[in-house]
């Protein structure tokens, strides 16, 4: 069974949030100001690529992200709507590349790219506890 045969370039997926304190840089440990952090946004463009993508795969599969590559370009505060967006641009055997961009209500706040791989759950969980084993 081919397991990314259901994919082509152009599937898109979107997130969303309002940031409250909880998103912010000094609640996720990644600064110490009061504003979305570059964590949080990460998070949102993966859940976007999820979408994207997860509900065409196989029973039994999903997929792990391998390779991210962002810029987070302007400050968000508490309280503005945060949307993230994923467009698959290329599948090559396992592995779906995406094109992100996230935006606020005013402005893009980041981009970035990001890799995926398809994997089997049930093959994955195994190696997971052989690497406990060892």
């Amino acid at each position: 069974m081919e397991t990314t045969a259901a994919l082509e370039p152009g599937l898109t997926g979107r997130t969303e949030l309002v940031v409250s304190e909880e998103h912010t840089a000094p609640r996720v440990g990644s600064g110490r100001v009061h504003v979305l952090s570059t964590p949080v946004m990460i998070n949102l463009f993966e859940a976007a690529a999820l979408a994207a993508i997860e509900h065409l795969l196989p029973p039994g599969y999903q997929s792990l992200g391998t390779n991210l590559n962002v810029r987070h370009i302007a400050a968000t505060p508490v309280g503005m709507k945060v949307f993230a967006l994923a467009r698959t641009t290329k599948i090559e055997g396992r592995t779906v590349s995406f094109l992100l961009e996230a935006h606020d209500e005013k402005e893009s706040i980041g981009d970035g790219t990001h890799e995926r791989v398809v994997v089997n759950v049930a093959k994955f969980d195994q190696r997971v506890v052989r690497k406990l084993a060892t």
